[in-house]
């Protein structure tokens, strides 16, 4: 992870939670359950930076005798346990809401309007520090979608907050904490989805396993490829193994080195090992085990 993602976590979570403080302090004052919903949320949010930037840090140590791959992988808990705070932030909103539809208080319109606005800037702001990098890493995408939807959440409030002022139906204030319940839920659906999936070693979703199929059976030479896995080592980077079956035997000195710029240049795999065999070796290594892909 470059060094200006960990200037961004850091950046990040200060202002954050300073955020949360405001608006702790100024829901209480006003009353606004939404105000409260925002701020658990940001908590939320607040350990989920944390979680993403660890795993990020722990990814960039490098593979040793016990972890001959790295701590890769700890990304992709990182991601996964982000969205698993999420889901609980999502029932403690959802719950204290409810018991507030049969008991709505008065909320001080104006100052919620106030804070929330803050956090638009605040949220959308933080977001901007993570929008180059979240295409390419899941786990800083879940960082970006985090407080974009955090964003949106506020103008959210925002919007509540000024129908209050106009109306005096308090009863707006925990409908739209049920509103940012369903956003959050929304947002972090997909996120939580992938990062299940990557933690099973599923095949990274920007990846078709049928191209990297027909492009190595493409290959002079090759008959049938066989026990081809393709595998998230990280949020960011995916492994591939295969095996080429060359009846002709090895095709000369390049082979491997020109497959490998080629996986790495079309479908973004960066450990990539091929295994050349021979049409018998093929017959007498399915004896052995035939479970793998054919």
């Amino acid at each position: 992870m470059p060094a200006n993602f960990s200037r961004a976590f850091a950046l990040g979570i200060t202002l954050n939670i300073i955020y949360i403080i405001v608006e702790v302090i100024f829901g209480l004052l006003s009353g606004s359950m939404a105000l409260l919903a925002d701020a658990g949320h940001n908590l939320s949010d607040v350990l989920g930076l944390a979680v993403a930037w660890a795993g990020a840090e722990l990814s960039k140590r490098p593979p040793s005798k016990q972890f001959t791959y790295g701590l890769g992988g700890s990304s992709i808990l990182a991601a996964l346990l982000n969205g698993l705070f999420l889901l609980v932030a999502c029932g403690a909103i959802a719950w204290e809401a409810i018991e507030r539809f049969s008991a709505p208080s008065a909320i001080a319109s104006t100052t919620v309007i106030i804070v929330a606005s803050l956090g638009i800037v605040i949220n959308f702001g933080t977001a901007m520090l993570f929008i180059q990098g979240q295409k390419e890493d899941i786990n800083i995408r879940g960082a970006f979608l985090h407080m974009m939807a955090d964003a949106g959440v506020s103008a959210g409030v925002v919007v509540g907050g000024i129908v209050i002022y106009f109306t005096g139906l308090n009863w707006i204030d925990p409908l739209i904490s049920l509103f940012i319940v369903g956003l959050i839920f929304w947002s972090t659906w997909g996120l939580l989805s992938e990062a299940i999936r990557m933690s099973l070693a599923g095949v990274p979703r920007d990846i078709e396993l049928e191209e990297v199929l027909d492009y190595l059976g493409s290959l002079p030479g090759v008959q049938a490829v066989h026990d081809l896995h393709v595998w998230p080592m990280s949020t960011s980077e995916t492994a591939m193994t295969a095996h080429l079956v060359l009846p002709d035997g090895h095709p000369g000195r390049g082979f491997l080195a020109d497959v490998q710029k080629e996986v790495k240049a079309r479908f973004s795999i960066h450990h990539i090992t091929i295994q050349i065999e021979l049409e018998d070796e093929e017959a007498e290594l399915c004896q052995i085990d035939c479970s793998g892909q054919n």
